[in-house]
């Protein structure tokens, strides 16, 4: 669904609430407390949403009033509804990412609200529980980051170092991006990786020449592995061995990264790499269907738990030494 179909389908909050307890309780309305489908609507109007509805739950030991909102993504949000919905439209529509500066100016909101709003739906593109990849596996690694130039009394150069980032893919099949940390990929850090997200009986694995995967695929798939040397050739002469396919989902993360949001901050940037990773995974391939993404992620994002703004901007933990 577009942006001119949001607009044409959703022209106020009540149809947007309407739609979204269809999509969160397919099978009829349940308490978000006890889950009976005893539950009754009533209408109540407040001055901002003159059509408000909410559920009582009607089992006696609980008596819960709740919204279609509740505890979801667009629980206790002040943004209408319709806003919502074309906020993911535009965000899930751009193959290459959407700025919440964007948002701000499409939407005619504030910029803290933009990016609140655009990391919410972010979180619900998070993939959980995906099968393992199989056939022919492609692995590279990126790095994400820029560089701080400070010259000290003697003149030298000091640099920030970048973050690395691995890249899995199935040809043909699904795409897998994971946040590693600051400095040099390693062998160390990249096989727990493998381990977790490629199937064991796996037809191959084709990487480039880089010394680290041999030592990170040892004792699980090393006899598959086959590589391509970058040196002196993109494709291995008269074969497939190639990763191309990594190289392409790369390439739309790095122009969205540098085209779109200029800059983002490495603490969010596991949940700017499952946006990419999750349109990437439903892109229109030849043969089949069109997959409607904006109806699957609101889907998603009614289901999700709610995601405070204290949390977001919450301080990280410090790794361990």
């Amino acid at each position: 669904m577009h942006l001119i179909d949001v607009q044409k389908t959703f022209k106020s909050d009540d149809e947007c609430v309407e739609h979204l307890a269809k999509l969160r309780w397919p099978d009829g309305v349940r308490c978000v407390t006890c889950g009976t489908d005893k539950v009754k609507q009533y209408a109540s109007p407040t001055e901002k949403q003159p059509g408000r509805k909410i559920y009582q739950c009607q089992e006696p030991t609980c008596s819960q009033q709740f919204t279609a909102t509740a505890g979801t993504i667009f629980h206790d949000t002040h943004l209408p509804l319709t806003k919502w919905f074309m906020a993911l439209s535009l965000i899930v529509d751009a193959k290459k990412g959407v700025s919440a500066k964007q948002i701000q100016r499409h939407l005619q909101i504030g910029y803290k609200t933009a990016w609140y709003l655009a990391h919410r739906i972010r979180k619900a593109m998070e993939e959980t529980g995906s099968p393992l990849l199989t056939g022919t596996v492609e692995i590279d690694e990126t790095y994400i980051g820029g560089k701080t130039i400070r010259k000290t009394n003697r003149g030298l150069q000091r640099y920030k170092q970048k973050d690395a980032v691995v890249g899995m893919i199935e040809r043909g099949g699904q795409l897998r991006f994971r946040h590693i940390g600051k400095g040099s990929a390693t062998a160390k850090k990249v096989a727990p990786l493998v381990r977790e997200l490629v199937d064991r009986n796996v037809e191959r694995v084709v990487t480039d020449e880089s010394t680290i995967y041999p030592f990170a695929f040892d004792g699980f798939c090393a006899s598959k592995h086959e590589t391509v040397a970058h040196k002196y050739e993109y494709v291995k002469l008269g074969t497939d061995i190639h990763t191309n396919t990594i190289e392409s989902a790369f390439s739309l993360l790095k122009r969205g990264i540098l085209g779109s949001f200029h800059q983002v901050s490495i603490k969010h940037l596991p949940r700017y790499l499952s946006e990419f990773e999750y349109r990437f995974n439903r892109r229109e391939r030849k043969g089949e269907p069109k997959q409607d993404m904006f109806t699957e992620t609101l889907r998603r994002m009614a289901k999700a738990k709610p995601m405070p703004f204290a949390s977001l901007i919450a301080a990280e933990t410090p790794e361990p030494f």
